[in-house]
């Protein structure tokens, strides 16, 4: 985005009277991809899988749990990413595989603290230490791992190797698990490897590129839109 459209008295006026979009409407950060605005969907005490409707920004019901698993970390998307061609390409790129494709969702994160978060539909800074390279069926569905900025127990971590293996090990079997129906006894989803900071960087960087060639005029058009209408 083109840094005078910050100072755009349009966007000014937009931002006092509308809510911003969380995928759209919100910056990833000056510092990204080192730290990043992370817009929390789920907590570890919810029992439903939330999720945002990417049409209006409000947060939805996606699913109840199937079973008695919680999400053992704050869970939500980084705004102004996409997974389409350029994560699809370094997710075949580290696995050989040649049929993976995006899935045309935003890229998700994962957010450790020692904080109880009672709520998602919130903000937060976050340092990405990793990532989990995962599969859902055909689809780049890449889960980061975050540490909340300045948090007492975790806010020191700076990569993977950092964080417990027993943390990992949670984390794999939460979304090894998370879509499965009762009956099936085939996991639709799969985790190829676990990577360190310098890879998560880049995960972010090309959801980034993907987003820009996705959405990359939205604001553009927004704000011929919106000046014709204010004269």
């Amino acid at each position: 985005m083109d840094s005078s459209m910050l100072n755009d008295p349009v966007w000014e006026l937009m931002g006092i009277l509308f809510k911003s979009h969380p995928w759209h409407g919100v910056r990833l950060g000056r510092n990204s991809p080192h730290v990043v605005t992370a817009y929390i969907e789920v907590v570890p005490t919810d029992t439903v899988k939330y999720e945002i409707d990417k049409i209006t920004g409000h947060l939805k019901i996606d699913r109840p749990q199937k079973y008695s698993n919680t999400c053992p970390a704050l869970y939500g998307l980084l705004p102004r990413t996409y997974c389409a061609e350029k994560v699809a390409e370094y997710s075949m790129e580290k696995t050989g595989r040649d049929n993976i494709v995006g899935d045309n969702d935003p890229l998700d994160i994962c957010v450790l603290t020692e904080k109880d978060v009672s709520h998602g539909d919130l903000l937060v800074q976050a340092i990405p230490i990793g990532g989990l390279r995962m599969l859902d069926g055909e689809e780049a569905d890449d889960k980061i791992i975050a540490v909340l900025k300045d948090d007492a127990v975790y806010g020191e971590w700076r990569d993977i190797s950092d964080c417990s293996i027993k943390v990992i090990d949670r984390l794999r079997h939460y979304f090894l698990t998370y879509k499965d129906v009762p009956g099936n006894e085939k996991s639709q989803c799969e985790i190829t490897d676990i990577y360190g900071r310098e890879e998560a960087h880049e995960v972010i960087r090309r959801s980034q590129e993907d987003y820009e060639k996705r959405f990359g005029r939205i604001e553009d058009m927004l704000t011929v839109a919106l000046r014709g209408e204010l004269h």
